[in-house]
């Protein structure tokens, strides 16, 4: 079991073994871009939420992140912004 949020993480364990799979901001960003998922409900707003890896997120809908979503913590944004730079050098 995971929990906590964005901010922390409980963990439980009882004796089933488990594998760490925690990707921090600060791992290499070809590890943040494919363990940050990003819920997004399509282009109008009103389709079921669907959750893509970073990776998969057109790079106008970051930009558009970037530019609308103000209440988001510093560090997520910082990871957007990491991956148009990373898509940027990678072209």
């Amino acid at each position: 079991m995971v929990d906590g949020g964005t901010d922390e993480l409980r963990r439980n364990v009882n004796t089933e073994p488990f594998e760490e799979q925690s990707i921090y901001s600060d791992a290499p960003h070809y590890e943040v871009r494919q363990g940050f998922y990003w819920g997004t409900r399509g282009k109008d707003g009103n389709q079921p939420v669907e959750f893509k890896p970073l990776k998969a997120l057109d790079t106008d809908h970051i930009e558009a992140i970037i530019q609308t979503q103000k209440n988001q913590p510093r560090w997520r944004i910082e990871i957007f912004k990491a991956e148009l730079a990373f898509r940027k050098k990678s072209s």
